[in-house]
């Protein structure tokens, strides 16, 4: 073929979930390339994953190899947080699978104590620059309040001190879950994610 690259990706460990999550089943894993791993939160009412599949599907069309994790314990917050739900939690083989890629590409939700706490959660066993993915508009200060590493903003040593190994290098907020992701943001996204890769 000519000017044309082609990936093969099993996507599913398990069955799909039907509308939104019919990409992927918790646990999933689907290896492409060691570049870039597009990490989503377990599917379910709330979490649908749908623009995970989006995204990976642009980065790929950009030449972006890009694997993609659906986390077995996604959903709730950790129970670190302020008025914690638990739930939210990491495997040792999912800390192993994320620490062999130079950059994650983290897509969160649309609650800010969620997104800070879980990526905080993710960059304090993953030591990987990261790129955040959520609805809700969070900044570089947000996560740095709360002792995580950023590009811009370091954590304050007087107050929380650096709590993380990874690092947040850029976030992309106002992509919402369910929801198609528009041509504009996944553009975002690309720019981003090479960016943090060192490119253009």
């Amino acid at each position: 073929m000519i000017g044309r690259c082609t990936h093969v990706v099993d996507c599913r460990e398990t069955m799909g979930l039907g509308e939104g999550g019919g990409i992927a089943q918790r646990g999933t894993f689907a290896e492409c390339g060691s570049d870039v791993l597009a990490v989503a939160m377990s599917p379910g009412r709330r979490h649908i994953t749908k623009p995970v599949c989006e995204i990976t599907f642009a980065l790929r069309e950009a030449n972006v190899l890009t694997s993609t994790m659906i986390l077995n314990a996604g959903a709730g917050t950790p129970s670190d947080a302020p008025g914690a739900s638990g739930g939210f939690g990491l495997t040792d083989k999912e800390v192993d699978q994320m620490s062999q890629f130079k950059l994650l590409v983290i897509h969160l939700g649309g609650v800010k104590n969620h997104i800070i706490y879980k990526a905080r959660l993710i960059l304090r066993n993953v030591n990987c620059p990261c790129v955040i993915i959520c609805e809700y508009p969070v900044d570089f200060e947000d996560f740095a309040k709360i002792g995580v590493k950023t590009s811009r903003v370091m954590p304050d040593e007087a107050n929380e001190g650096v709590k993380t190994k990874g690092k947040i290098v850029d976030i992309v907020s106002g992509v919402i879950r369910g929801e198609t992701c528009s041509q504009e943001k996944l553009d975002e996204i690309i720019r981003k994610v090479k960016l943090a890769l060192g490119g253009a």
